[in-house]
């Protein structure tokens, strides 16, 4: 088999994301899962408000909100009686800078099918029943560096980069010897499985929760199902107190044990599973030209339902890195910024899901307590920023009191209109796609506007904010009109249009603030962008590569 680019192996949600990225920036890739056909497995229960806004970004987030629902209330039992309900999303709403304001409920199975669906109108499919056995990094003349790939089946391939997105046990980790330290609570286990109830014996507009003194169900509807519900559950115990292996007839006594249900309104389960509490990091994500991301770096309490959200999030990350290096823009070295940037989020992610996991362990023993203890602020992905990273060294911010982000923080969102067309946008419309985005806003970042778009031409996206009062006659394509101040109130710049003066915000990729600098500073975005994209349209690229910036 010939040269790839990227080969992905693991076709789970980390994996499909970063396909899909990869794929839209042209990169030829290959993705790799060691199944025979794609698992129906019965595990996270949805995206976050912040994986919410990359599927928006890859253009699948209507079809996840359409095949999906609304997070549930959860209704709470003791002793088979309903005792007390809560919604822990009672309070929240979109804000203009956060369009989604809670995640949502959809089968994994169902969202890796969208995103599957997403891959294949690029032409990239994904490959099933390979399973890579030898991974060896090597380096020849033309190309600098390349990795071959083993496959079970004895064939091989070769691709210039290896990323492992397959889950807690990779194999990609295991052959790159990385350590994956931390601990398993073997009595911390739980029992889940996909079921079916008979029709009508439970309400599916809520989150049904039993928890008792000696073990608990949860029973969680699952979208775009007429019977199915998601079963989770303390599990049977022997005689000697070890935890037994799920099975139907298991699960039907733990039903009738705790709910006031029958046992055999339980008519199907399937795709049963053991859940043990998991604390484990790898202590690099990088080894050359393989990387790691989601499960296959870092696994953690289910507590807050982080798991897959962290790793989308990794891909999301990674993504245009890998395509800016590939496309000869920006030196191999960004690639040391994935792990810089992702290991402490990672790290961090670890201690608030033990966290999460404690206090919810805690208010079960009382009677109303439940899972939306969990369910916390820091649980939506949005406030999750990179200020440590050397992708921020430009930061020209001024004193931290000054309102808006700081560079590394995630750019917000904000309502706008197109300033030619009046057409109703917003910000995360205009970032949309794998490129960075320079903001203007006031009149002097005019020239650092025109100078970016002369040196890299649409590689670099440019997009004037301009004020509802400013004159916006010869608006460039592309400018918005912040016309009832959202724009201006998220990034913090004030009325600067009045002055004449003027503040630029880079916006990278994947939607976090690179450089935020007043206008007059051409030459911090000059030395940023040039971090990323080369010195623009002089830059010699390689023979044969795609341009990155499609």
């Amino acid at each position: 088999m010939g040269m790839t680019d990227v080969l992905i192996v693991g076709a789970g949600p980390t994996g499909l994301v970063l396909a899909c990225d990869l794929a839209r920036r042209g990169v030829a890739v290959r993705i790799v899962d060691r199944s025979p056909a794609p698992p129906r497995t019965s595990r996270a229960k949805g995206p976050n408000p912040r994986s919410l806004e990359i599927l928006d970004d890859l253009g699948v987030a209507e079809e996840v909100l359409a095949a999906g629902s609304a997070p549930l209330p959860m209704l709470k039992y003791r002793d088979r009686r309903p005792l007390a309900e809560a919604d822990p999303w009672a309070d929240s709403a979109p804000s203009p800078d956060a369009r989604y304001d809670r995640g949502w409920l959809i089968a994994q199975w169902r969202l890796e099918g969208i995103l599957r669906d997403r891959l294949a109108g690029y032409g990239v499919r994904v490959e099933p029943g390979r399973e890579v056995v030898g991974l060896a990094q090597g380096r020849d003349g033309g190309d600098g560096g390349h990795v071959d790939v083993t496959y079970a089946d004895g064939q091989t391939g070769r691709a210039r980069y290896v990323v492992g997105c397959d889950g807690a046990h990779s194999s990609v980790r295991k052959l790159l010897g990385i350590t994956f330290e931390g601990t398993t609570a073997e009595d911390q286990v739980m029992v889940c499985g996909d079921v079916d109830l008979a029709n009508g014996v439970l309400d599916r507009t809520r989150w049904h929760q039993w928890f008792d003194e000696d073990g608990a169900v949860m029973l969680c509807p699952i979208p775009g199902t007429r019977t199915g519900w998601w079963f989770q559950a303390g599990p049977e115990r022997d005689g000697r107190g070890r935890p037994l292996a799920p099975t139907a007839d298991g699960f039907r006594r733990l039903l009738a044990h705790h709910t006031a249900l029958p046992g055999r309104a339980l008519t199907r389960a399937e795709l049963l599973s053991t859940y043990r509490v998991n604390v484990r990091m790898a202590d690099r994500f990088r080894a050359g030209r393989v990387l790691l991301a989601g499960d296959a770096a870092h696994v953690h309490a289910i507590a807050g339902g982080l798991g897959m959200n962290t790793g989308i999030q990794d891909a999301f990350n990674l993504g245009w890195k890998l395509g800016l290096v590939l496309a000869g823009h920006a030196d191999a070295e960004l690639l040391d910024t994935y792990e810089e940037e992702r290991l402490p989020v990672a790290a961090r992610t670890l201690d608030l899901t033990s966290e999460r996991l404690r206090a919810t362990l805690e208010a079960i023993r009382r009677p109303g307590g439940g899972l939306d203890t969990a369910i916390t602020p820091d649980t939506t992905g949005l406030g999750v920023g990179y200020r440590w990273s050397s992708l921020t060294a430009g930061d020209r911010t001024p004193q931290p009191e000054r309102p808006g982000p700081r560079a590394g923080d995630r750019a917000p969102d904000a309502p706008c209109a197109d300033a030619a067309t009046g057409v109703r946008t917003r910000l995360h419309r205009v970032f949309a796609g794998p490129r960075t985005t320079v903001l203007g806003f006031g009149p002097g970042s005019a020239a650092v506007l025109r100078e970016t778009a002369d040196a890299y031409g649409g590689g670099v996206r440019v997009c004037r904010v301009y004020a509802a009062h400013e004159d916006r006659a010869g608006a460039e394509p592309g400018a918005v009109v912040d016309d009832a101040g959202h724009t201006s109130a998220a990034y913090g710049t004030g009325a600067s249009g009045d002055t004449g003066a003027g503040t630029v915000v880079v916006v990278r990729p994947d939607h976090h603030v690179g450089v935020l600098a007043p206008a007059d500073d051409a030459r911090s975005v000059r030395e940023y962008l040039r971090r990323l994209h080369g010195t623009g349209r002089s830059a010699e690229r390689p023979p044969g590569m795609v341009d990155a910036v499609r």
